[in-house]
């Protein structure tokens, strides 16, 4: 390994194409991300053709830009990191062969990194003694759960720094819509922008959490053996049938109708004083019962493991809401919680080159044979 330690990461696993040099796992020198939410928001959410069209566009520049600002040469790199997967299969091709083609022309190593474990590393790289040391700073095996969640994805994880490198073990994953899903499905059904995170995180405030009752059942596999470990499953498809049921009994349709045209040029903050009590309760009321849901949940998976810290990343990590209500439930057992900064809890490359980091350490590097997996799992 040289002195430098610098990674270039590459993400393009949605509808962000991303590039950041990180250096050591911890000093983001750049991180460049071109997002394509205002395509994809003329047609409610990303259309895997056009995402892929997109990254072939603004790989180049981003990468290019992503360089500049950190002021290194591409001879300066230690390696080429890449998102393997989770994703859509297009859109990781585009940054697949771009970092192959890159490891190949500069006769770097190439390291493949899970998306899911990049989320992780957002928080991790950022230092904090309780969080979790970076690779060199100790061997101590130290388990922490940490929680993705995002709009592809809500998993649970116990996770282990043993030899140098992490290693994963799911506890709990959602059986059908992931939690940012549920949001951007909600929002649409009552007419706000999207993606419905920004939405509903702002307008929740303005309305009474406690006017609409959701609740969650709790969920039972077919066939579990009652003796078997607990799992800590989520399920959010059925609060979205729970507001769409609500809306139909309340006539609540036609108003819906007659604004959807005019807040798809508004912004969040824009939209308050325009939207009556009973639309602003019942999307308080829908993040009240998922924020809830959530906590709960991974604050039953801290008490069976014996979890002292939580990790929350994922973009729905950016919901005040959630890191307020996560903080104080868990303070008051004693469990310490890390959030990444905002700007590292939505997708980015930054992640990714601090995931690379360990496996890089470890000589752990990708072949010339790497291909996209979309389904991906971590641990």
């Amino acid at each position: 390994m040289r002195p430098g330690g610098l990674i270039l990461g590459i993400e393009s696993s949605c509808d962000e194409t991303a590039a950041s040099v990180v250096r050591g796992g911890r000093e983001v020198l750049s991180n460049v991300v071109a997002s394509q939410m205002q395509m994809h928001a003329l047609y409610g959410g990303v259309v895997p053709e056009l995402a892929s069209r997109e990254h072939l566009r603004n790989i180049t520049p981003v990468i290019r830009e992503a360089m500049f600002k950190a002021g290194v040469a591409y001879g300066d790199l230690d390696a080429i990191a890449v998102t393997s997967g989770p994703g859509l299969a297009g859109a990781l091709l585009v940054g697949i062969s771009f970092a192959k083609s890159l490891a190949f022309a500069l006769d770097k190593p190439l390291v493949a990194v899970n998306h899911l474990e990049g989320h992780i590393h957002a928080v991790l790289m950022q230092g904090s003694e309780s969080a979790g040391r970076q690779v060199g700073e100790s061997e101590e095996e130290v388990p922490v759960l940490a929680l993705v969640v995002s709009g592809g994805h809500t998993h649970l994880y116990l996770a282990k720094q043993r030899a140098g490198t992490w290693h994963y073990r799911n506890v709990g994953r959602t059986v059908d819509d992931a939690a940012g899903e549920a949001y951007d499905k909600v929002a649409k059904l009552l007419g706000l922008g999207y993606p419905g995170g920004p939405w509903i995180d702002t307008l929740a405030p303005h309305g009474n959490p406690k006017a609409v009752p959701f609740r969650f059942a709790e969920i039972r596999h077919r066939g579990a053996d009652p003796s078997a470990e607990p799992t800590f499953d989520f399920s959010f498809s059925g609060i979205k049938t729970a507001v769409l049921r609500y809306v139909e009994t309340h006539g609540m349709k036609p108003a819906i109708d007659a604004r959807r045209a005019e807040f798809a040029h508004l912004k969040p903050a824009s939209a308050v004083s325009l939207l009556d009590r009973q639309t602003l309760d019942l999307l308080a009321s829908f993040q009240n019962a998922v924020v809830g849901n959530l906590a709960k949940q991974t604050l039953r998976a801290a008490d069976h493991f014996g979890v002292r810290t939580i990790l929350v990343s994922g973009g729905v990590a950016a919901n005040r809401e959630l890191r307020s209500t996560m903080t104080s439930l868990a303070a008051e057992k004693g469990i310490a919680v890390h959030f990444p900064e905002l700007a590292l809890s939505t997708d980015n490359a930054a992640m990714i080159a601090a995931a690379a980091w360990p496996r890089f350490v470890a000589g752990d590097f990708a072949g010339s044979g790497l291909n996209a997996t979309p389904q991906q799992r971590l641990g």
